[in-house]
């Protein structure tokens, strides 16, 4: 039995997941669009999203996966965390957003293969995200670098913040530079992604994305070391280039990573650390504790949480921390335990970044970027379905066998010869 192959409507659905997870709130833009248009925009991207994937997988054949069965589970907590209404209505109506998120992953899993379709998907479309940024950037280059963001790169197109922009810029070149290094793509066509998405990223000066697509790019690099010699070569010349701008820029990397803040805003990570203190001390009856006080928009006291792990904790309790924890071990072993490939390095690389920006940013507990970086990593970990598809009889094998053994012309025999053979 052979793989399925997948319908270029996939790619279509994917790009819708990814629309929905941009998210309402930003920068001001050029046109004002109301956050209510936004919503209906975003919103509305995830129902065609799951009508596309029912339509194409009509007879909802899935795939057994520990990452979206996770997040089936989740989402019972949340629903039942959500059901007091302490976070109002609009707590049930991320919990119907979140149903929808999931069960369009669920029909996906028809095509998770371990193949690389879906990481070209990713790529694509944020890139196209960063494109409409850059195009902003372009037409209005003081909106696009608003005081109000300290002259931080922002979508003055679509109401994106810089963390935002930086997290898409550093995800696609990651993911890109493991392409070119596993030769799944030309020196030119990854230039074309990495370089406007590097200038991007260093106008954004967001420091999680870069933190995060080093430390990932390391270790996914460091998984192929042993398997591939442009891996070897790619992470010599890396550490040379590393300790040569550390020499000889550090003064500059410095005011960069800085961000001309005090040492005192520095060391409370722009403030966050005094909302995750509060957060922390605020009581919190036992129900709290265990599963939250439902699905909001990550935020405690007026100001947002900027931690995946606090902002779980608050929604969806020790319950929800537990299962999100559960989700990147489980990712992280299975991708430790698979042989050296491509697609085990993009996956760590996935992995890795989003544990890594889940300690500024939020995300993990609900539908976000983040879990569709997680999804697509376990994608990528999937076995193959050839390999997967169970034979049954014996007479699968031998059909199995069939349609692989290359035919062999048999010799013709010549009519006057076809009588004279001697029985």
């Amino acid at each position: 039995m052979t793989a399925n192959r997948t319908p270029k409507i996939v790619g279509t659905v994917w790009g819708l997941l990814i629309l929905n997870t941009l998210g309402s709130a930003g920068a001001k833009t050029i046109v004002p669009l109301p956050r209510s248009l936004i919503q209906m925009v975003t919103m509305g991207a995830l129902v065609a999203a799951f009508a596309l994937a029912l339509a194409v997988n009509v007879q909802l054949r899935i795939r057994p996966t520990a990452y979206v069965f996770l997040l089936t589970v989740l989402l019972v907590s949340s629903v039942i965390s959500s059901a007091h209404l302490e976070s109002g209505f609009g707590a049930l109506f991320r919990c119907f957003r979140l149903a929808l998120f999931v069960c369009t992953l669920w029909l996906l899993t028809r095509w998770w293969d371990g193949g690389l379709t879906f990481v070209r998907h990713h790529i694509r479309m944020y890139f196209a995200v960063l494109g409409l940024v850059a195009l902003g950037l372009v037409v209005s280059p003081g909106m696009a670098l608003p005081d109000l963001y300290g002259g931080r790169l922002v979508g003055d197109l679509w109401p994106l913040t810089p963390p935002q922009i930086g997290q898409y810029a550093a995800v696609i070149i990651g993911l890109t530079v493991l392409l070119l290094l596993g030769r799944r793509t030309d020196g030119r066509s990854a230039a074309v992604v990495i370089v406007p998405s590097a200038v991007l990223l260093a106008l954004t000066h967001t420091r999680t994305a870069t933190l995060g697509l080093l430390l990932g790019l390391l270790l996914a690099i460091g998984s192929l070391l042993l398997t591939s010699a442009a891996a070897r070569r790619f992470f010599t010349w890396a550490v040379v280039c590393a300790t040569v701008a550390a020499v000889g820029f550090a003064s500059m990397l410095q005011s960069w990573f800085l961000r001309g803040q005090s040492k005192e805003n520095f060391s409370s990570l722009t403030g966050r650390a005094k909302v995750w203190d509060a957060l922390l001390a605020a009581p919190r009856t036992t129900g709290e504790k265990l599963f939250g006080v439902g699905l909001g928009d990550k935020s405690f006291g007026g100001l947002p949480i900027d931690n995946s792990w606090l902002a779980v904790y608050n929604e969806q309790g020790l319950v929800g921390v537990t299962l999100v924890a559960i989700v990147l071990v489980v990712l992280g072993g299975v991708a430790l335990l698979r042989p050296p490939s491509l697609q085990r390095a993009c996956a760590i690389f996935l992995i890795s970044y989003c544990a890594i920006a889940s300690y500024t940013e939020a995300g993990l507990g609900d539908a976000s970027p983040y879990l569709l970086h997680l999804a697509l990593a376990a994608s990528l970990l999937a076995a193959p379905a050839a390999a997967t598809a169970p034979l049954g009889t014996t007479e699968s094998l031998k059909t199995l066998e069939a349609r692989t053994k290359p035919e062999i012309p048999r010799p013709r025999v010549p009519r006057w010869a076809r009588g004279s053979e001697v029985t």
